[in-house]
């Protein structure tokens, strides 16, 4: 498929985090927005009998495309859901291990993958912008078996210390954190997806780790913009563009509105797309 050249840093999110979700797993989103956009991508391009619970407690939901307008509360958003529940109960389905996947947006994440989707800026009481909260993200982030962000590369979102934790990632990163904080063994934090680079998490330090960086930037650009160094290692991939079949899926049938995927336009050239992400002399 061939790649495209213009799209919005909003669908390269989506388009990334969608790669990622295959058949037989089970993925526990929020109401609306990027995170409920790549399962529905992933379920029209290769995974189309991927199921995802919603955490005002809709189950397996066969959404019917193209989307609604509004899909937040929408009825159609619930169609043929294999059970309409509430967020209690899906979160307990969750306790019990019946999730596989959170995937969550974020306003700020540190090296640890802990976030903030709460304030920015000032005190909780006097914040210079609050957000909407997590809702249900910090039962997802707690009890999902692994747990993908979504957000910007910006240096104000990947922070040393978040102005807020609304939700726990490997906590301090030390060996049993999320374990001696009342979290189910075996669960965390997985991947951390950009428009510009894509991010895991070191084993044995649990800080967070470079993966890939898209063509049209490069490792030192994407280091600029954290306030933090993740781990980067000597194989750091190339992250492919969209193509032009995932756009056209994502603005005809899975966001045709427009609303979610708007953001600022990415124009690659010949230069850019042959670009090839190289890893940093020393880095480690």
């Amino acid at each position: 498929m061939s790649s495209a050249t213009s799209f919005t840093d909003n669908e390269a999110i989506i388009t990334y985090a969608s790669r990622l979700m295959d058949e037989n797993r089970l993925y526990f989103v929020a109401i609306g927005g990027p995170p409920l956009l790549a399962v529905l991508l992933a379920k029209q391009l290769h995974a189309p009998s991927i199921a995802y619970v919603v955490e005002d407690g809709t189950i397996a939901p066969e959404m019917r495309l193209p989307a609604p307008a509004f899909m937040i509360g929408a009825g159609l958003a619930s169609s043929r859901a294999v059970a309409w529940t509430d967020m209690n109960t899906v979160d307990f389905h969750a306790s019990r291990g019946y999730i596989d996947d959170g995937v969550l947006a974020a306003v700020q994440v540190d090296a640890y993958g802990n976030f903030n989707s709460t304030f920015a800026g000032g005190t909780y009481d006097r914040p210079e912008r609050r957000f909407g909260g997590p809702g249900g993200a910090t039962e997802i982030a707690s009890l999902c078996w692994r747990t993908m962000l979504m957000t910007r590369l910006q240096r104000r979102k990947f922070v040393e210390k978040l102005d807020f934790v609304s939700s726990p990632g490997y906590i301090d990163g030390t060996p049993g954190a999320r374990e001696r904080a009342g979290l189910p063994a075996g669960t965390g934090p997985y991947r951390v997806i950009t428009e510009r680079a894509m991010f895991g998490f070191d084993e044995e330090t649990h800080r967070m780790k470079l993966l890939a960086v898209a063509p049209w930037s490069s490792i030192d650009d994407v280091l600029s913009d954290m306030e933090f160094r993740p781990v980067v290692p000597d194989d750091v991939v190339p992250l492919e563009p969209p193509t032009e079949r995932e756009l056209d899926v994502l603005r005809t049938q899975v966001d045709p509105s427009g609303r979610t995927i708007a953001g600022d336009w990415i124009v690659l050239d010949g230069a850019a797309q042959a670009a090839k992400a190289a890893p940093v002399a020393g880095a480690s």
